[in-house]
């Protein structure tokens, strides 16, 4: 019998017949729907799913979760592995501290709260107060801290927040002496935050215009401006500094220098990584509507500002560099032929740079792990950061003329900790450290190196009970992402700790596409090269497999976003190698990812199936939604998303999840998970997140045929 629907919902899923599976799946009605893509003929048979408002897709989100839920509930995995990861999700967690107008800020969550709530203390001896707590904005946690911004003097607030999920932001200003919201409202913010004018007037932020009636979380968003709000004033007299309606992808990011007098501007063109620099002068620390200057607007490179040291500004770049150099650039000359580099390009890409306390402060990845280094004003090298072992370390923020920065270090079976360095003398101490239900002592990580399909050599970490007994059959999850320069580190993560607690073996790969080893390293796992970052992917696995790790019955993969994209494609290409795969809000139609929200951006990673017959035949030829195999057995598969996520949009996970569903890939399951009131995944709360997550573990588990005691 079929799951009993709604008269609305059967109007949706007309039959196509009878399948092979077990699982009665609620069948999606097709339409005669086709696209010319270069004189090639495309079907697109669910395009009536991209329409999240209809009350049929609505009824479809239903029917799809009945009956995933149905067999989520039927596992007897599923309540232990909720159970455990609850557990080990249950321990008091900070942020990075940061200080600003005489005081520290962070953030704490004492275990299970939906959201973290923000701190704030003159010392970090005192007894600190509740600066902002997002648990008070909603009843189910579903409102989120997007972003905060303390003046200069450290008396006001401004914070961002964001509602089920989404990227639209919400800023408003709060007195921290009252704990009382300003009249000050700000809307229709997206990928931006909020930059202080020295003089605490105001802000600066980069918004988008209001969208269209129904268009909120689908429609395109081109033309982001940046404005200045002065504060007591409404949003509609804001001043427009500055955008650009010649080119529609433009974007901002601002922060003002240390000393106050110039707003610092990168201007983004897609999610390629390269980028421009401005910058605006702003006398005694005002904003008097001057126009921004050009450092450089070639969107050529990277040039990621570090600091402003007098009349000069200090950059972060990978022009002419492809691991990157720090360079000194006259803000009265900055003709490339007058910069002076700092710190030369090395042997490891430079990842992360930060001007404090009269020094630099450079972060390194050596075979994806961190290094850090720090160096004088005039760029001589002065020491190496001892980290406790090798893993990722994050943060180094403050201003030159801070004594201290914050840090955290991570690795994948060590939990994150806080960590004070004296920037001068290059002592560190422990700010916190976590106490958990996960004992680090039972398990190890080690770095092994893969060799790729065209002789290319990647890192992988390896994550597992010490003494592992290598005989092939050891429940194993490879994770990985593979796209827009983002470096894949080791790190601790919930999901992680509760395998490697179930018995298994967890793997992170460093595929390329990712910045582990600089722009070369990017652009090698992009546009038409994008088969290389599957090719990285299914060597890891081949490996695992070959070193009797795992075998395919004890092999699952999972990635989210652009990871999903790399789950799809290469459960597509490699059904054979796999138990279980778990694509999350993933890319999956890519011929037309460039027609939602801020998916033109993604072009430069991707391509477009309109720039020409070569660039779509490639896309076509990996798309994951394009390439499900009818008459081939695929391993088990759970599609995550949201309702409400507006980077990728719902769509390309339902298209993919009713392809699989109609076509004939095996008896074993192929289920969409779709949340409700959740979005990409930032600012998700804590039950939802448990939920989720150990649902994910339990069916790969499940597929397994793992037991979770």
């Amino acid at each position: 019998m079929k799951l009993p629907l709604t008269a609305l919902a059967m109007a949706a899923v007309l039959s196509t017949g009878a399948r092979a599976q077990a699982i009665d799946y609620p069948v999606t009605r097709k339409v005669e729907q086709t696209d010319t893509y270069h004189g090639t003929v495309v079907a697109d048979p669910y395009r009536w799913l991209e329409d999240d408002n209809s009350a049929e897709t609505k009824a479809w989100v239903a029917a799809q979760n009945a009956v995933t839920d149905k067999y989520l509930s039927a596992m007897p995995q599923r309540l232990p592995v909720r159970k455990l990861y609850t557990e080990l999700y249950n321990y008091e967690r900070f942020g990075i501290p940061f200080h600003e107008g005489g005081r520290y800020f962070w953030s704490r969550n004492d275990g299970l709260q939906q959201q973290s709530v923000i701190y704030t203390a003159k010392s970090l001896k005192d007894q600190p107060s509740v600066a902002l707590d997002p648990n008070t904005l909603s009843s189910d946690g579903t409102v989120a801290l997007s972003g905060m911004a303390p003046s200069r003097d450290g008396k006001l607030l401004a914070y961002g927040i964001a509602g089920a999920g989404s990227d639209w932001q919400t800023w408003r200003v709060r007195d921290l002496a009252t704990g009382q919201d300003l009249d000050d409202k700000i809307e229709w913010v997206k990928f931006s935050s909020a930059a202080w004018t020295a003089d605490g007037k105001g802000f600066f932020y980069a918004r988008y215009d209001a969208p269209k009636e129904g268009e909120k979380l689908t429609g395109t968003n081109y033309f982001q401006k940046l404005y200045y709000h002065r504060l007591g004033t409404p949003q509609s007299e804001d001043q427009l500094v500055t955008w650009n309606p010649k080119d529609k992808e433009w974007g901002y990011g601002t922060e003002v220098s240390d000393d106050g007098l110039w707003l610092v501007i990168t201007v983004s063109k897609g999610a390629s990584g390269k980028n421009g620099l401005m910058v605006l002068p702003l006398p005694k620390g005002h904003f008097t509507g001057a126009q921004p200057q050009p450092v450089a607007v070639d969107f050529d490179a990277q040039y990621n500002p570090v600091a402003i040291v007098g009349n000069r500004i200090v950059v972060k770049t990978d022009k002419d560099a492809p691991r990157s150099r720090l360079v000194s650039i006259d803000l009265k000359n900055p003709a490339p032929g007058a910069w002076k580099t700092l710190v030369a390009e090395g042997p490891d890409a430079m990842t992360g740079a930060s001007g404090v306390g009269g020094r630099f402060v450079l972060s390194y990845l050596h075979d994806a792990a961190t290094l850090v280094r720090v160096h004088a004003a005039d760029g001589k090298a002065l020491r190496e950061v001892q980290l406790p072992g090798i893993g990722t370390a994050g943060g180094f923020g403050g201003r030159w003329g801070d004594a201290e920065t914050f840090f955290s270090y991570t690795s994948l079976t060590t939990p994150t900790e806080i960590h004070r360095l004296d920037v001068k003398t290059g002592k560190t101490t422990l700010f916190k450290k976590p106490v958990t239900a996960f004992n680090t002592e039972e398990f190890e990580t080690r770095r092994e190196f893969v060799t790729s399909k065209d002789g290319t050599r990647l890192p992988i970490f390896i994550a597992a009970k010490k003494g592992l007994k290598l005989d092939g059959h050891n429940p194993t999850l490879l994770y990985g992402y593979g796209g827009f320069d983002i470096s894949i580190t080791p790190g601790y993560g919930i999901t992680s700790a509760t395998w490697l607690k179930m018995g298994g073996v967890y793997v992170s790969a460093s595929l390329r596409g990712g910045g582990e080893y600089g722009s070369a390293w990017h652009e090698a796992g992009t546009q038409l090269k994008k088969q290389n970052v599957f090719d990285d992917f299914i060597a890891a696995g081949e490996w695992l497999v070959k070193n009797k790790i795992a075998s395919p019955a004890t092999l699952a993969i999972n990635g989210g976003s652009n990871g999903g994209l790399l789950v799809g494609a290469v459960t597509n290409q490699r059904p054979d190698l796999f138990a279980a795969a778990v694509p999350q809000v993933g890319v999956m139609d890519m011929l037309r990812y460039q027609k939602f929200t801020i998916g033109w951006a993604w072009a430069g990673d991707y391509g477009t199936s309109d720039a020409s017959p070569e660039m779509f035949k490639a896309l076509y030829a990996y798309s994951p939604l394009h390439n499900i195999k009818s008459g081939v057995n695929y391993p088990a598969v759970l599609v995550t998303t949201g309702d409400h996520d507006d980077r990728v949009v719902p769509a390309h996970s339902f298209k993919y999840a009713a392809t699989l569903q109609a076509a004939d890939t095996g008896p074993a399951p192929k289920l969409i998970r779709i949340e409700v009131n959740a979005g990409h995944g930032a600012g998700k709360p804590t039950s939802k997140i448990i939920e989720e997550r150990s649902d994910v573990l339990a069916f790969i588990a499940h597929a397994m045929k793992l037991e979770v005691k």
